[in-house]
C-alpha cells in the first residue's frame, strides 16, 4: 500500500484513537451493568441491566469494533509500522480480530439470551456468564492500549529482513549504467 500522506494519516489516527476509546468506554459500561446484575438481588434491576446491555451490544459494539479494526489496519499498512513488521502491531491486530469475533459470536448472543430469559419467565440467568465477557474484553483492550504506548518486543522476522534489505547497498548491473541519449 502507498504510504499515507501526513494529513490523511493524522485523520485516520484520530478516528482510530476515538474508536478505540469508545470501545474501551463501551466495555466499561457493559462491565458496570454486568456487575450490577451480578451483585443485586432485585429481579427488576437485573432485567434493566440486561436490557441495557442488550441495547449496547446490539447497536454499538459491532460498529465500534469494526471501525477500530479497519482504521488500525489502514494505519498499519499505510505507515512505517506495517502490519507484520513489529510484534506489537501484529499482536494488537490479532487481538482486535479475536475480541471483535468474540463480541459477535459470544457476547451479543449471551447478553440477548440473558435479557430474553429474565424478561420472558422472570428467571435470572447466570450473571457470572454475562460478567466474564466484558471483564476479559476490558483486560484485552487495556493490554492493547499499553503495547500501543510502549511499543515493546522489536521487529518480527519479516521486519528484520526488510530492514536488512533496505540497508544493504544497491546492486548495479550493466544495463542500468548504459547512457541514454
Amino acid at each position: 500500500m502507498k504510504p499515507l500522506t501526513r494529513p490523511v494519516r493524522r485523520a485516520i489516527l484520530v478516528v482510530h484513537v476515538a474508536a478505540s476509546a469508545a470501545w474501551l468506554g463501551l466495555t466499561l459500561g457493559l462491565l458496570a451493568l454486568a456487575l450490577t446484575a451480578y451483585t443485586t438481588k432485585t429481579t427488576s434491576m437485573i432485567e434493566a441491566s440486561y436490557r441495557s446491555m442488550n441495547v449496547f451490544t446490539d447497536w454499538l459494539v459491532l460498529p465500534v469494533a469494526l471501525l477500530t479494526l479497519l482504521s488500525g489496519l489502514v494505519l498499519s499498512l499505510g505507515t512505517k509500522w506495517g502490519l507484520a513488521r513489529h510484534r506489537w502491531v501484529y499482536i494488537k491486530f490479532w487481538l482486535t480480530v479475536a475480541t471483535t469475533t468474540a463480541s459477535v459470536l459470544v457476547l451479543r448472543p449471551g447478553v440477548s439470551r440473558a435479557a430474553d430469559t429474565v424478561a420472558s419467565d422472570g428467571m435470572v440467568a447466570e450473571p457470572r456468564d454475562v460478567l466474564m465477557g466484558p471483564a476479559v474484553s476490558l483486560t484485552a483492550y487495556l493490554f492493547m492500549t499499553a503495547i500501543s504506548v510502549l511499543k515493546p518486543w522489536g521487529l518480527t522476522r519479516r521486519g528484520r529482513q526488510k530492514r536488512v534489505l533496505a540497508s544493504s547497498p544497491k546492486v548495479v548491473d550493466e544495463r542500468s549504467m548504459r547512457q541514454t541519449a
